[in-house]
């Protein structure tokens, strides 16, 4: 069977092909909304090709910053969820603005279908890393399970004991220093990071 990590990782770069594919092909689409049949190479159609990349590179900073930390048990808040959508809205209706005022059902799907593409597969990014990160902690914890000794197995609570004890006030919480005061998997690393984190929010 093939290993979940590699796994993880075709997935991410896949659906970032994807979406960096079809932010590319909704950038002539935006240029000419914003140029608005303005002559070639004036002030306007020039300054028309800014717009897309500045949409574009908001939304894929917020989408990265979401896969990161999602990683550690962390959701992000209010601001980066409206931040995505608006620039996914501002996309896909700069994208077919001009098939709705021609009444062209053609041209509506087609520029509607790489904005809707990006659409799905920024939530599915995250949404697919957290499954599978979920996947790759439970055959980690197999794989350990099956390694240590028979009548002797560290319960999650035991390993967050552990930490809670090894924890200063200056401490930064992070999986790799959980890791390190516990010997716990990486997988349960992160769970139990995030686990502190909001124990020390709610201190």
């Amino acid at each position: 069977m093939e290993p979940l990590e590699r796994v993880a990782r075709q997935v991410d770069r896949l659906c970032w092909t994807g979406i960096l594919l079809g932010l590319a092909f909704t950038m002539t689409n935006v240029q000419q909304f914003a140029a608005a049949g303005a002559p070639a190479w004036s002030l306007r159609w020039c300054g028309a090709w800014l717009l897309d990349p500045m949409v574009s590179l908001v939304l894929l900073a917020v989408l990265r910053a979401e896969q990161v930390t999602s990683r550690y048990g962390i959701r992000t808040g209010g601001w980066a969820r409206g931040a995505k959508w608006f620039t996914l809205g501002a996309t896909y209706v700069m994208n077919t603005w001009e098939a709705f005022v021609d009444r062209s059902p053609a041209q509506v799907v087609l520029h509607s279908v790489p904005p809707l593409v990006v659409f799905v597969a920024a939530e599915a990014v995250t949404d697919l890393r957290d499954k599978l990160g979920a996947a790759m902690y439970s055959e980690s914890s197999l794989a350990e399970e099956a390694a240590r000794p028979r009548g002797v197995r560290t319960s999650s609570a035991e390993y967050l004991a552990m930490a809670r004890a090894a924890r200063t006030p200056e401490t930064v919480v992070t999986p790799a220093w959980v890791r390190e005061v516990t010997g716990c998997s990486r997988g349960l690393s992160s769970r139990l990071a995030a686990e502190l984190r909001a124990e020390g929010a709610h201190g």
